[in-house]
Protein backbone atom coordinates (compact mmCIF):
# COMPACT_ATOMS: atom_id res chain seq x y z
CA UNK A 1 0.00 0.00 0.00
CA UNK A 2 1.28 3.39 -0.65
CA UNK A 3 2.19 5.78 2.09
CA UNK A 4 -0.37 8.42 2.26
CA UNK A 5 0.20 11.09 4.74
CA UNK A 6 -3.10 12.37 5.94
CA UNK A 7 -1.76 14.95 8.29
CA UNK A 8 -2.37 18.59 7.38
CA UNK A 9 1.36 19.26 6.84
CA UNK A 10 0.74 22.09 4.44
CA UNK A 11 -1.24 24.01 7.00
CA UNK A 12 1.40 23.32 9.63
CA UNK A 13 4.07 24.52 7.28
CA UNK A 14 1.99 27.62 6.46
CA UNK A 15 1.47 28.34 10.17
CA UNK A 16 5.20 27.86 10.84
CA UNK A 17 6.07 30.22 8.01
CA UNK A 18 3.47 32.70 9.21
CA UNK A 19 4.94 32.58 12.75
CA UNK A 20 8.40 32.98 11.30
CA UNK A 21 7.20 35.92 9.17
CA UNK A 22 5.56 37.61 12.16
CA UNK A 23 8.72 37.05 14.24
CA UNK A 24 10.90 38.55 11.52
CA UNK A 25 8.40 41.40 11.07
CA UNK A 26 8.49 42.13 14.82
CA UNK A 27 12.33 42.02 14.81
CA UNK A 28 12.43 44.42 11.85
CA UNK A 29 9.88 46.72 13.56
CA UNK A 30 11.91 46.65 16.80
CA UNK A 31 15.15 47.35 14.89
CA UNK A 32 13.46 50.16 12.91
CA UNK A 33 12.02 51.64 16.11
CA UNK A 34 15.44 51.43 17.82
CA UNK A 35 17.13 53.00 14.78
CA UNK A 36 14.49 55.75 14.64
CA UNK A 37 14.78 56.42 18.37
CA UNK A 38 18.60 56.55 18.22
CA UNK A 39 18.44 58.82 15.14
CA UNK A 40 15.91 61.10 16.94
CA UNK A 41 18.17 61.24 20.02
CA UNK A 42 21.22 62.06 17.87
CA UNK A 43 19.35 64.84 16.04
CA UNK A 44 17.95 66.19 19.32
CA UNK A 45 21.47 66.19 20.82
CA UNK A 46 22.75 68.16 17.81
CA UNK A 47 19.85 70.62 18.06
CA UNK A 48 20.49 71.09 21.80
CA UNK A 49 24.20 71.59 21.12
CA UNK A 50 23.44 74.17 18.43
CA UNK A 51 20.95 75.99 20.68
CA UNK A 52 23.63 76.11 23.38
CA UNK A 53 26.12 77.53 20.89
CA UNK A 54 23.58 80.10 19.67
CA UNK A 55 22.81 81.30 23.19
CA UNK A 56 26.55 81.53 23.89
CA UNK A 57 27.06 83.57 20.72
CA UNK A 58 24.09 85.81 21.60
CA UNK A 59 25.50 86.56 25.04
CA UNK A 60 28.95 87.27 23.59
CA UNK A 61 27.39 89.51 20.92
CA UNK A 62 25.55 91.46 23.62
CA UNK A 63 28.80 91.83 25.55
CA UNK A 64 30.56 93.05 22.41
CA UNK A 65 27.73 95.48 21.67
CA UNK A 66 28.15 96.90 25.16
CA UNK A 67 31.89 97.23 24.62
CA UNK A 68 31.31 98.90 21.24
CA UNK A 69 28.99 101.44 22.87
CA UNK A 70 31.59 102.01 25.57
CA UNK A 71 34.27 102.53 22.91
CA UNK A 72 32.02 104.98 21.05
CA UNK A 73 31.50 106.88 24.28
CA UNK A 74 35.25 106.95 24.85
CA UNK A 75 35.81 108.16 21.28
CA UNK A 76 33.33 110.99 21.80
CA UNK A 77 35.04 111.92 25.07
CA UNK A 78 38.41 111.81 23.31
CA UNK A 79 37.16 114.04 20.49
CA UNK A 80 35.71 116.48 23.03
CA UNK A 81 39.03 116.55 24.88
CA UNK A 82 40.96 117.06 21.64
CA UNK A 83 38.64 119.95 20.74
CA UNK A 84 39.16 121.49 24.17
CA UNK A 85 42.92 121.09 23.85
CA UNK A 86 42.83 122.76 20.43
CA UNK A 87 40.76 125.65 21.79
CA UNK A 88 43.15 126.06 24.71
CA UNK A 89 46.17 125.98 22.38
CA UNK A 90 44.60 128.51 20.03
CA UNK A 91 43.69 130.76 22.95
CA UNK A 92 47.21 130.59 24.32
CA UNK A 93 48.64 131.19 20.86
CA UNK A 94 46.30 134.16 20.27
CA UNK A 95 46.76 135.59 23.75
CA UNK A 96 49.61 137.85 22.68
CA UNK A 97 47.73 139.14 19.63
CA UNK A 98 45.55 141.55 21.60
CA UNK A 99 48.70 143.13 23.04
CA UNK A 100 50.09 143.61 19.54
CA UNK A 101 46.79 145.07 18.34
CA UNK A 102 46.74 147.66 21.12
CA UNK A 103 50.41 148.52 20.52
CA UNK A 104 49.73 148.99 16.81
CA UNK A 105 46.65 151.09 17.53
CA UNK A 106 48.69 153.35 19.84
CA UNK A 107 51.43 153.64 17.24
CA UNK A 108 48.94 154.35 14.42
CA UNK A 109 46.90 156.93 16.33
CA UNK A 110 48.05 160.50 15.58
CA UNK A 111 47.68 163.44 17.98
CA UNK A 112 44.16 164.77 18.15
CA UNK A 113 42.40 161.41 17.61
CA UNK A 114 40.47 159.89 20.52
CA UNK A 115 38.48 156.66 20.70
CA UNK A 116 34.92 156.61 21.99
CA UNK A 117 34.38 152.86 21.48
CA UNK A 118 36.36 149.91 20.23
CA UNK A 119 34.68 146.55 19.51
CA UNK A 120 35.89 143.35 17.92
CA UNK A 121 33.80 140.64 16.29
CA UNK A 122 36.00 137.85 15.02
CA UNK A 123 38.68 139.49 12.95
CA UNK A 124 36.71 142.71 12.36
CA UNK A 125 37.60 145.68 14.55
CA UNK A 126 35.13 148.59 14.70
CA UNK A 127 36.43 151.91 15.94
CA UNK A 128 34.30 154.96 16.76
CA UNK A 129 36.06 158.11 17.82
CA UNK A 130 36.64 161.85 17.74
CA UNK A 131 39.27 163.80 15.82
CA UNK A 132 39.96 167.51 15.99
CA UNK A 133 40.81 167.68 12.23
CA UNK A 134 39.89 165.67 9.17
CA UNK A 135 43.59 165.44 8.37
CA UNK A 136 44.13 163.48 11.61
CA UNK A 137 41.53 160.93 10.47
CA UNK A 138 43.34 160.57 7.12
CA UNK A 139 46.67 160.09 8.88
CA UNK A 140 45.06 157.48 11.14
CA UNK A 141 43.69 155.56 8.13
CA UNK A 142 47.08 155.65 6.37
CA UNK A 143 48.86 154.45 9.51
CA UNK A 144 46.42 151.55 9.87
CA UNK A 145 46.95 150.58 6.22
CA UNK A 146 50.74 150.57 6.73
CA UNK A 147 50.54 148.27 9.74
CA UNK A 148 51.02 144.56 9.11
CA UNK A 149 48.46 143.83 11.85
CA UNK A 150 45.58 145.51 10.01
CA UNK A 151 44.11 145.24 6.51
CA UNK A 152 41.09 146.51 4.56
CA UNK A 153 40.60 149.73 6.47
CA UNK A 154 37.20 151.18 5.63
CA UNK A 155 35.98 154.60 6.77
CA UNK A 156 32.23 154.35 7.29
CA UNK A 157 31.20 157.76 8.53
CA UNK A 158 32.61 161.21 9.29
CA UNK A 159 30.38 163.81 10.93
CA UNK A 160 31.51 167.36 11.59
CA UNK A 161 30.76 168.83 15.01
CA UNK A 162 29.91 172.53 14.77
CA UNK A 163 29.59 175.25 17.33
CA UNK A 164 27.98 178.10 15.51
CA UNK A 165 29.74 178.38 12.15
CA UNK A 166 33.02 176.88 13.40
CA UNK A 167 33.90 173.17 13.10
CA UNK A 168 35.33 172.05 16.44
CA UNK A 169 35.89 168.40 15.60
CA UNK A 170 34.77 165.33 13.73
CA UNK A 171 33.14 162.10 14.87
CA UNK A 172 34.17 159.14 12.78
CA UNK A 173 33.43 155.46 12.47
CA UNK A 174 35.64 152.93 10.71
CA UNK A 175 36.13 149.20 10.33
CA UNK A 176 39.39 147.34 9.88
CA UNK A 177 40.31 143.65 9.64
CA UNK A 178 42.81 142.30 12.14
CA UNK A 179 45.49 140.01 10.68
CA UNK A 180 48.13 137.96 12.42
CA UNK A 181 51.52 138.24 10.70
CA UNK A 182 52.96 135.72 13.20
CA UNK A 183 50.71 132.93 11.96
CA UNK A 184 52.32 130.84 9.20
CA UNK A 185 50.61 131.30 5.88
CA UNK A 186 48.77 128.23 4.55
CA UNK A 187 49.78 127.04 1.10
CA UNK A 188 46.87 127.15 -1.32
Amino acid sequence: MANIDLRPWREERREARQKQFILILMLVAICAGAAGFSWNQAVQAQVDYQVTRNTYLDTKNKELDGKIKEIEGLRQQREALVERMNVIQSLQGDRQIIVHIFEELVAATPDGVYFNSLSRKGSLLEIKGFADKKLAISDFLRNLDRSEWFSNTFLQDVEAIKEGNDVVGNNFSLKVNVTNPLRPKEDA
